[in-house]
């Protein structure tokens, strides 16, 4: 699958990014793991259906009571209709300048607390409260806006949510806002890897959220681990359903999934060469 560069696709001439951006995103079929590189900070405020998004970090998902806000980068989106075959997504884009701007002219009245870094999330929960509600409908007004003024109307809507979020959050949202104009990678590599051990990604899924190709991504991995990624990933993960299985929760039929087969047959032949016995055996 193709990357997607967001915002530029949606974007009528191929300029330079601007500062703000507001797009009604919708959709009639689901899209699973879509790769995208995420230009801008984005907003995206969910109206129907379901989003999930896999980090290089983290994974996050939310249903139409909540909606995210997502720092810019690579990322996997996966975007589900809702039972009427709908999937309706206000995404309201910003830049890092806007953060800075933002955050010097409110400096006073929002101070972080100097023992209190920001913390290393790549997204923020938003809970679709009333004002949030009003606030996405009123986004709409952009249309009957002249085309030179919709920077200085989208400004103030943008200082509106951020002052309501810092103030409905309070620090917690507080130093979200600061996380987003770091300028070095807080990601290493080994963290990335370890933090998606046990989840079903592809190993040029991981590659991707490693900004690298999967040539790049499986030298930095023997380099690292001294052995391949398949190999390692395989052996992590087989461990982790061994030890569920022994647990006595979970079925092999209901886990397989999870750690990235295909199919139960492939989990068990796999297991099975792992171990010495079926998962059916395991105790």
């Amino acid at each position: 699958m193709e990357i997607q560069n967001i915002p530029e696709i949606f974007l009528t001439k191929a300029d330079s990014l601007p500062d703000l951006f507001v797009y009604d995103y919708r959709m009639n079929a689901d899209v699973v793991k879509n790769k995208v590189d995420l230009g801008l900070n984005m907003f995206s405020f969910l109206q129907i259906g379901q989003k999930k998004v896999h980090f290089a970090n983290a994974v996050v998902a939310v249903n139409e009571d909540q909606s995210l806000l997502i720092e810019s980068g690579n990322c996997l989106f996966t975007e589900l209709l809702n039972k009427e075959n709908t999937y309706f997504c206000k995404l309201f884009f910003f830049s890092q300048a806007k953060v800075n701007d933002f955050l010097e002219k409110h400096a006073v009245n929002f101070i972080i607390e100097k023992n209190n870094s920001p913390k290393e999330t790549p997204y923020f929960i938003i809970e679709n409260d009333a004002y949030i509600r009003l606030f996405v409908t009123s986004l709409a007004s952009i249309t009957v806006v002249k085309k030179e003024n919709i920077q200085s109307f989208l400004s103030l809507k943008f200082e509106e949510i951020m002052l309501y979020l810092m103030d409905k959050y309070g620090m917690v949202f507080t130093q979200y806002a600061y996380s987003l104009i770091k300028t070095d990678n807080q990601s290493s590599f080994k963290k990335i890897i370890e933090a998606n051990v046990y989840s079903n990604l592809k190993l040029e899924e991981l590659a991707f959220l490693c900004n690298s190709s999967l040539s790049t991504f499986k030298r930095n991995f023997v380099r690292i681990y001294a052995t391949s990624p398949g190999k390692w990933l395989q052996q992590k993960r087989l461990q982790k359903a061994k030890e569920l299985l022994q647990d006595g929760k979970f079925k092999a039929s209901e886990i397989y999934l999870d750690f990235g087969y295909d199919n139960l047959s492939n989990f068990s032949i796999a297991f099975k060469n792992e171990f010495g016995f079926s998962p059916k055996k395991t105790i």
